[in-house]
Formats: structure tokens, sequence, C-alpha cells
């Protein structure tokens, strides 16, 4: 069944179309009302008496790839109220086509749609190619026009800090978990700020919140009877970090278990050379903190004292600062056993060898094969006592936390020497595991038992950390609620603001992450 199409199902509800041509690559259409009256905007009453016409221009959705230009032929009446302070009136359009609007309500919709998903200058682009012309900051005021869209009061929300700039600035983000949407952009991460706006919504009962203290502190203050929870994936992050702290404080004693108290500086390579200078002198920051620190003297006098950042004397403090070198991976890795077998076989130069490498999918140069060359070189000159090379903290953690079903037998050697040697450090290892234990598996009912057995050890830091936020820590545990869809809106919020080559002030970047949701 067919259907004709009228010239007027092209227009909005409404108008009628008088009459459409064609100039250059735009299509105009003139419009008129089919009403007889119209309502005074300032009283509201009737009036049919026309006083003069005029002819408003105004943008339209494209038609058959050209622009639309519509020309609606608009009347002025008289107002015939007594009372009416207003004489004369233009008759009103609604939503079709808004006072002073150069465009109509429909392209306008779609003018905003446009500019939330992709921006300014992006969305100019792409608006182009549809035939409408806008440019970016029309599209950017298309987004401060429209503001934010109405939402239902949360009760369970999660808040959390942003980067404007890293390090530098910050702001806060609330977002209601229950909807999984944004709801407001707070323009820092100062406890007042974040208080003032929870005072505002005093219907939320449910708290999420990572583990700094600013954002507790808060809540805590404007509402005493709502629900704090922690951030599980924090919880967990914080309990490994702890770890490495631990292991990075008993370096000194890895060493000695291991045999690697001594280092000859003629069997190190150039960059290790480097590496290993640059320990001596940090042994010598350390040793003068030390000292100072066994005087009684407190932290701020040594930072006066010494001129080393307060960061600093706390790690040194802390025995964080005992490495003697950094291990880093290399893009050897994956062909260490092609090259000992090529070493088994007679192959000594390190040139050779990486022509040889290359065959095999290499793409590093050949200073990296030269320096694994020359570094076996001295190695098979070397006692073992001089080669024994201890494994960054970091590796010992990773390793002490994996499988022995995961290790290679040089490794499993290396864990079993740790574990005989350094039990506090074992000690510390299995009260991490069992805390990470405890929350996957929900057992609330064993943690204050595993905070008095934290405080006796290496990671006694962590424990006393728990134990202060203990109400926060045993809602993580039996909770459904969590910070995890937070730290999502985090990454598309850094997404939105990165599109927008700097323009984005907070009402901006606010109303086109709340707004595209």
């Amino acid at each position: 069944m067919s259907t004709k199409l009228c010239a007027s199902d092209l227009v909005p509800a409404g108008f009628i179309a008088e009459r459409i041509t064609r100039v250059g690559d735009e299509t105009c259409i003139l419009l008129s009302r089919t009403s007889a009256t119209a309502a005074c905007p300032a009283c509201g009453r009737m009036s049919r008496t026309v006083r003069s016409r005029y002819c408003r221009q105004v943008a339209d959705l494209p038609l058959s790839g050209r622009r639309v230009r519509l020309l609606v032929r608009t009347r002025r009446f008289a107002c015939d109220a007594v009372l009416c302070g207003r004489q004369i009136f233009a008759e009103r359009f609604g939503d079709v086509l808004p006072p002073y609007a150069r465009r109509t309500g429909r392209l306008e919709h779609v003018v905003h749609h446009l500019a939330l998903a992709l921006g300014g200058r992006p969305a100019a682009r792409f608006a182009q190619r549809l035939m409408l012309p806008v440019s970016n900051d029309t599209l950017l005021r298309a987004i401060r026009r429209q503001g934010l869209p109405p939402s239902a009061p949360p009760s369970v929300i999660g808040i959390d800090d942003w980067a404007w700039r890293r390090n530098h600035r910050y702001g806060t983000i609330v977002c209601d978990l229950e909807r999984r949407r944004p709801v407001s952009l707070l323009p820092d991460r100062e406890p007042a700020t974040a208080e003032a706006w929870l005072r505002r919504n005093p219907q939320i009962q449910i708290v999420a919140r990572d583990r700094g203290g600013a954002y507790g502190l808060a809540a805590a203050r404007a509402l005493p009877d709502a629900v704090q929870v922690a951030d599980r994936w924090h919880l967990m992050e914080n309990a490994s970090r702890a770890f490495l702290d631990a292991v990075r404080r008993s370096m000194r004693q890895i060493r000695k278990t291991l045999g690697a108290t001594r280092v000859d500086p003629k069997l190190l390579t150039a960059a290790e050379r480097l590496q290993f200078e640059g320990y001596l002198r940090r042994e010598q920051t350390n040793a003068a903190i030390m000292a100072l620190s066994k005087d009684g003297m407190t932290i701020k006098e040594i930072v006066r004292r010494t001129g080393h950042s307060r960061g600093l004397v706390r790690q040194v403090l802390r025995g964080q600062r005992n490495d003697v070198f950094r291990s880093r991976e290399t893009s050897l890795e994956m062909y260490l056993e092609w090259l000992d077998a090529q070493w088994a076989a007679g192959t000594r130069n390190g040139t050779e060898l990486w022509r040889r490498l290359k065959t095999q999918g290499f793409r590093g140069s050949r200073r990296v094969v030269s320096e694994w060359a020359t570094r076996r070189k001295r190695a098979d000159k070397a006692d073992a006592e001089s080669l024994t090379r201890t494994p960054s903290a970091r590796t010992i953690a990773r390793l002490l936390t994996t499988n022995r079903d995961n290790l290679t037998k040089s490794e499993t050697v290396t864990i079993a020497a740790i574990e005989s040697g350094v039990p506090l450090l074992m000690a510390a290892r299995d009260i991490i595991t069992d805390f990470h234990l405890m929350v996957r598996r929900k057992m609330e009912n064993q943690l204050m038992p595993w905070i008095d057995r934290a405080r006796d050890s290496l990671v006694a830091s962590f424990g006393n950390g728990v134990a202060k936020d203990i109400r926060a820590v045993r809602a993580a545990i039996v909770s459904p609620w969590s910070n995890g869809q937070t730290e999502g809106q985090i990454t598309k919020l850094k997404l939105v603001k990165r599109q927008m080559y700097g323009r984005g002030k907070l009402d901006l970047v606010q109303a086109r992450l709340i707004g595209a949701t």
C-alpha cells in the first residue's frame, strides 16, 4: 500500500510549506502557521489581531544531502488585555522553534548530542559531513545551554579524586553506584568541599571511598549515620605494597643469606658500574641520616640539616633504600635459552651472536647483545662468591608470592634460601596472604585476630592502618558495594577531558560526562 508524500510532511508539525526552492547547495522552505490565533507570552490571552509580519530564518535538519534553511513567516499580534504590560508580541512556536533560536528544536537536539559525544572540534568536523553548519564554539555553547539532566537523589555513592593535572591539581567525582552513573564533579579534593556536598544530600546511606583519610573525615562529619565502605581493590593493593616495603627493609638480611654482600667493581659492565657508584653515594647519605637519627634527632630537624626531602629521610629510616642494582627488563629475556646454547657451543663473539639472533626475530641493537656477551665472559673468569647477584626487592616479592610450580630451578633455590634465612619476612608473607584470602572469601570474623598478628610483624604499619579504619574495612569485606565503578568513571572522565584539548572547564566536563549518560 503506497502513501502520498506531501511537502508539509518534511517540515515541523503545525506549519504549512508554501514554497520550496533550491539556492546552490541549500534548500529553502517558506513556512507559515496554520493557526489564526496566538497566546500572549505575558498574560496568556489569545489574540487574533495581526499588526505586522516578518520572516525568521532558521536552520533545520538536512534533506537529501543538502542544507535546509527555513523561512518562517512570523506574525506580530496585539494584546487586548487591559492589565497586560505587552501591547505587541510575536507569536511563539513552542519547542519546535524557541524564541531567538537560529536552529529548530530537532536540529538543536542533534547538535547537542553530537557535542556531548565528540566535544567541540571533532563534532564540528563531523557535523560538516552531515551538512550541519555549526562551529566548535557553538557546540560547546549548546552543551552549556542545556545544562545537566535531572536525576534522582542517590542513596549509595562512590567518591574519589581525579587529576586535572597530575601532582598539581585534583578534583572530586561522585558516582551513583545503584544507577551506575556520575552525579557530580567538585573543583578540588579538600575535605570541606566534599563535606559541603554531602550535607546537601542527607539521603545518602552508603559511601564507598578509597583508604585516604580526607573523604572518610568528610563523610563522618556530614553523614555520621552513613555506612562507609573502603575500596576492596585499594585494600588488596595496599597489602601487597606493605609486603613489598617489608622486603625492601629486609634486603640487607637477604643479601647476607644469599652470600651477595660483596661486589667486585672490576666484574661490572658500564651500566652496572654506574648503578654501583650511585649505590655507594646513597649508602653515604643513608649512613649520615641514620647517625643523626640515632642521636635522637627528629625527621624535621634531619631534613633541615641535610637538605634532603622528608620522603627520602623516611625511606632511609624505614630501610627502603638498600638495593645495589635496579634490575631492569631486557629485550633478550625470551632469547636467553638460545643464547646460552650458542655460548655453550663456542660462539663467544657479541657481533656474531647479534647477527644470528636477528634471524630468530630479535629487533634490538648490537650493543645489547655485546653487553650480555661481555658480562658472560667476565662471569666465566670470576669465582662463584663474586658473581652472586641479588634480585631486586620487587622481584623477590613477586617470587615469594608465586606458586613454586611456576618458578624455575634457580628461582626455587633462591626463594628457599630466603625462607630459611629471613623467617620474619616469611611470617609477613603469610599474614598478607591470609588478608587477601579473608577479603576474597568474606571472612569478617577473622579480622580482629588478623590485626593482632599483623601488629607484631614487618607489616605492622598496614595492620595499624586497618585497625584505625576497621569499620570501613569490615564493611568492605561483607558489603557488595565497592568503588570500582567510580574508578571506571574516572577513566571515562580522563578521555572526555583529553578530547577537548584543554577547553574542559568544570561545568563543561561535568555536562559532557553526566549529560552523555
